[in-house]
């Protein structure tokens, strides 16, 4: 019979106030803490840390939410999970929001506008204080959603015309145009493209159009049959160069508007006995660490993937505390970083190719 009136008491739940006792802080220092943690001091977020891995506290955020019409979360969705490209845009976000108390909640689309939208939509449902976007390609539903909800929102990565609220990125056309410049004036004539696949994906057919606009006006070659699209993957860029050799074995230089698509050209043109930049020129895109470590070194386009997330996370923040927000696109711009892998004759003033920041109303 005792055993039965034990095994049916109700376990205790720790409050915040225990918390506090533990920590010898106020209860309110304890919610300020979890809640604003860079409003107070290192010393008392480690007492308050201390505390709640002593008790066990969980922190009762619907109660919170309730009260304060807040989740303290933001919805973040990209478009893949199988590189690391977008994990660099989300450390950034993820920085600036853990400082000022918030939590993300992932999403992958799978650069499925239509996925993307039930992920939008099931972000809402739970109330998320703002919405993360990579690209700006969404169904009509996702934009009519989110604009009559009212959330903040922010797309990564490109410039987008009219954009859901507000934009942080860079040009990806200007970018590719750039690259393909150098090329040009570097005498290559016939130069070769390999994209990534570019439906659902403006990024992809930005750079493609940045390619395409180079190659006239400098008069390329513009035969089709060097352009082609290919998974982002080691194996599939070296599958794909053979394949290029195969077609076009006069071939001269290769753009890839990937870093991972370019080292995995460069080390199959090694197999290959074909010289880089003396038989083939590479470059990529990204400026990823694999590029400066490849032997030669990468040519690539250095793109700001942290401080895009940082700026990302901050507009989000500013507009969800009602602050003023400068301008609705940032475009903070790219660099060329010219290494071994096109070294040929190249004026100083197109080895680095640096945007200054702007702002678009």
């Amino acid at each position: 019979m005792d055993g039965e009136q034990d095994s049916s008491k109700k376990t205790k739940r720790i409050g915040i106030r225990d918390v506090a006792q533990i920590a010898g802080v106020a209860p309110m220092t304890v919610s300020r803490t979890l809640s604003f943690p860079h409003l107070v001091s290192p010393e008392t977020r480690e007492k308050v840390a201390a505390a709640v891995r002593a008790t066990g506290y969980i922190p009762n955020r619907l109660a919170s939410s309730l009260a304060s019409n807040q989740t303290r979360t933001i919805g973040a969705i990209i478009p893949t999970l199988r590189n690391s490209i977008a994990a660099s845009f989300t450390d950034g976000l993820r920085d600036t929001l853990r400082r000022n108390g918030y939590h993300v909640l992932l999403g992958n689309s799978e650069f499925e506008p239509e996925d993307e939208e039930a992920l939008v939509t099931e972000f809402l449902s739970r109330r998320v204080d703002g919405i993360y976007l990579t690209g700006s390609t969404h169904t009509e539903r996702t934009r009519q959603m989110l604009r009559e909800n009212g959330v903040p929102t922010v797309e990564i990565a490109s410039l987008p015309q009219d954009p859901v609220d507000m934009a942080v990125g860079f040009s990806n056309y200007d970018a590719a145009y750039a690259v393909t410049r150098m090329f040009a004036k570097q005498g290559y004539a016939k130069v070769a493209l390999f994209t990534t696949f570019t439906r659902n994906n403006e990024r992809q057919q930005d750079r493609q159009k940045g390619y395409s606009a180079a190659v006239e006006e400098f008069g390329l070659d513009s035969d089709p049959r060097l352009v082609t699209e290919v998974a982002m993957d080691l194996k599939a860029a070296a599958q794909n160069l053979i394949a290029l050799l195969d077609r076009r074995p006069d071939v001269e230089a290769l753009f890839c508007t990937g870093d991972f698509i370019a080292a995995g050209a460069l080390l199959e043109a090694q197999r290959r006995g074909i010289r880089v930049p003396e038989d083939l020129a590479i470059a990529g895109f990204d400026g990823l660490e694999i590029a400066e470590n490849l032997n030669p070194s990468l040519t690539t386009v250095q793109i700001p993937r942290h401080e895009i997330g940082v700026l990302a996370g901050q507009l989000l923040l500013d507009r969800i505390n009602g602050l003023p927000v400068g301008g609705r696109v940032v475009d903070l711009g790219f660099e060329i970083i010219c290494r071994e892998s096109t070294a040929k004759n190249l004026p100083r003033e197109l080895a680095f190719t640096s945007l200054q920041t702007k702002v678009h109303q």
